[in-house]
């Protein structure tokens, strides 16, 4: 081997660098993160050809004071932490001190700042090899100013990995999304070669913060999400959350922060994948913007150099409350909660709006008389008419209250012996009826099911499963939790378990990977739902084969007994394999596609 010896101070930057410059969009991260923990209200960024020949990032933050603006550019110089403790509780977005030296090392770097206004400010340079940065005055408001330009002009070989212009501004476009999700108090305008691509003003209230989600995650999820805000001891979890029919092909909208900070947690993935279970296809991914708050002490942000990765100190009460707060949520929602962030219509197409003065006498006769006009045309509606034996008998002649109209309304008729047509307040209801029948019958086996507190069966001849010894110590050490869930299993020896007992449900089944796959996961996420799920896709079955089958004809009260169970059933928007099992037809809709009002 060569003898040991000291790496230079350069090489040792552009080692660094590697870790920590990946490409632009890295750059861009680490400069905005150092604004937002200055403190900064308003933050400008401008990006030219990708961010390969400048990325400017400019804030209004507490600035550098003149003696520290070397130091800014030496190695794991920090303002953010002092000693080892700092390192339990981090509460900035950067601490390392490595960042600007190693842009610094790959880029000519300029940083001008001021601690004042109406005072002279600083301006530090380096470039490249040299990284001697010398200070000289410059005007400056209070903010500090980065500009770096010419990325790897002295490392060619690492230039020659970077992608298109198109596609490196695009990584960093998304990167300036992910941040300004995370601080809603702090104003953001960036612009890619002179051209403004967004200026987002703070937003303080909630009202404000749905409208840059919906800037930037796009008006459709901001339609078709709801609001959550869930908070247990020390633990808070808040934000957007889609609905399971707007589910997509890939994971590509999805957003978590912990304590401000964007994460891509397995942990946190996997809770959310689990709540959302028995609403989506396993093929489709649900779509969020949340937050989780914690105490700083209790989360180690320091296990990446990317910081893009998190560890808790307690993971499976994390893992247990994001879970559960969200299935709850998910299991909460009604259709007359779903129906109320159904897609608007463009106010391009809006027709003129109608409205009733008082209500009307059953069977009185419309006429221009009972309608106020509030646009330019008479567009008279008729709403279900008299309930008999709990059937709405649809009537031209009659008028009901809006307030009077259950979410799904009353069953019109059924189409092609498949699909349930109703009308609602807000016009047409479309129901594919054996989907949803599904979906109530199988909540009331699974909640029948639970009332049976998990129902067990003894083997004739207990299971014998050969393990590792660090999995037959986990299944000792929850042994309690293998019990709740129907499982009795017993350790044999060193490396060995035995099965004695499983849920009556899954008695044909193979209990030892059932077994195996409950201790994976244990053993990764300090939880498992495999028997929760295992059972659950018994029932789901069950539910199928006892369902309303194709082509069965309803009856008018039938349809309508039907309608009622979907408003009070958990979950009933999605059948048990995620799909959807109505949708809502506004009457701007129709009247879009008849050309009326236009």
């Amino acid at each position: 081997m060569a003898r040991i010896q000291q790496l230079s101070q350069r090489l040792a930057n552009q080692i660094a660098a590697g870790e920590v410059v990946e490409r632009p969009a890295s750059i861009v991260k680490e400069l905005l993160e150092n604004s937002i923990d200055a403190g900064s209200s308003k933050i400008d960024i401008d990006i030219e050809q990708g961010g390969v020949k400048t990325i400017r990032v400019r804030d209004d933050g507490s600035g550098i004071e003149q003696e520290d603006m070397p130091l800014a550019l030496c190695r794991h110089a920090t303002s953010k932490i002092y000693e080892l403790d700092d390192l339990e509780s981090v509460a900035t977005l950067g601490f390392r001190g490595e960042a600007l030296a190693s842009m610094a090392s790959v880029s000519r770097l300029t940083i001008t700042s001021n601690t004042q206004d109406g005072a002279a400010g600083w301006q530090a340079q380096a470039e490249g090899q040299e990284m001697v940065a010398e200070v000289l005055p410059a005007a400056h408001q209070r903010g500090t100013t980065v500009e770096v330009r010419d990325l790897f002009f002295n490392t060619p070989a690492r230039r020659k990995f970077l992608r298109s212009e198109k596609t490196e501004f695009q990584r960093i476009d998304e990167m300036l999304k992910k941040l300004a999700l995370s601080r809603f108090d702090v104003a953001f305008h960036w612009r890619h070669n002179q051209r403004t691509v967004q200026q987002l003003r703070e937003a303080n209230t909630q009202a404000e913060q749905e409208r840059r989600v919906a800037t930037l995650c796009g008006p459709a999820f901001m339609q078709q999400a709801f609001f959550v805000d869930i908070a247990h001891a020390d633990l808070r979890l808040h934000g957007w959350i889609a609905q399971p029919a707007f589910s997509r092909s890939q994971s590509d909208l999805q957003y978590f922060y912990v304590n401000g900070r964007a994460i891509r947690d397995k942990l946190v993935t996997h809770a959310i994948r689990l709540a959302f279970q028995d609403v989506l296809h396993h093929s489709r991914h649900p779509a969020y913007v949340l937050y989780l708050d914690v105490d700083p002490a209790s989360v180690d942000v320091n296990v990446h150099p990317t910081k893009h990765e998190v560890r808790f100190r307690d993971s499976r009460r994390v893992h247990d409350f994001v879970f559960r707060s969200l299935a709850r949520a998910l299991a909460d929602l009604r259709p007359d909660e779903a129906s109320a962030v159904m897609p608007d219509v463009s106010p391009a197409f809006a027709v003129p709006i109608i409205s009733y003065q008082n209500t009307i006498t059953l069977g009185e006769k419309n006429s221009p008389d009972n309608v106020r006009e509030t646009g330019t045309h008479y567009a008279p509606v008729s709403v279900s008419a008299a309930r008999i034996d709990g059937a709405a008998m649809l009537s031209g002649d009659a008028i009901q209250t809006t307030a009077d109209i259950p979410p799904l309304g009353y069953a019109l008729a059924q189409l092609k012996g498949i699909y349930i047509l109703a009308e609602n307040a807000q016009g047409l209801v479309l129901v594919d009826m054996h989907a949803a029948h599904e979906r109530i019958t199988y909540e009331r086996l699974k909640t029948a099911h639970d009332n049976n507190s998990m129902a067990r069966q003894p083997l004739l001849v207990p299971q014998s499963v050969a393990v590792s010894e660090r999995e037959a110590d986990c299944a000792e050490e929850h042994r309690a939790l293998f019990e709740q869930l129907g499982l009795l299993v017993d350790r044999a020896g060193p490396e060995s378990l035995l099965i004695r007992q499983v849920p009556v449900l899954l008695a044909n089944g193979n209990s030892e990977q059932l077994l195996r796959d409950v201790l994976s996961d244990l053993s990764q996420h300090g939880s498992s739902a495999r028997i929760r799920e295992s059972v659950n896709a018994v029932l789901s079955t069950m539910a199928c084969h006892g369902s309303i089958r194709a082509n069965r004809k309803l009856t008018v009260p039938e349809m309508n007994a039907l309608l009622r169970d979907m408003e009070i059933t958990e979950r009933s928007g999605q059948c048990n394999h995620g799909r959807p099992t109505w949708i809502q037809v506004s009457l701007a809709e129709i009247d879009k596609w008849f050309m009326r009002g236009s």
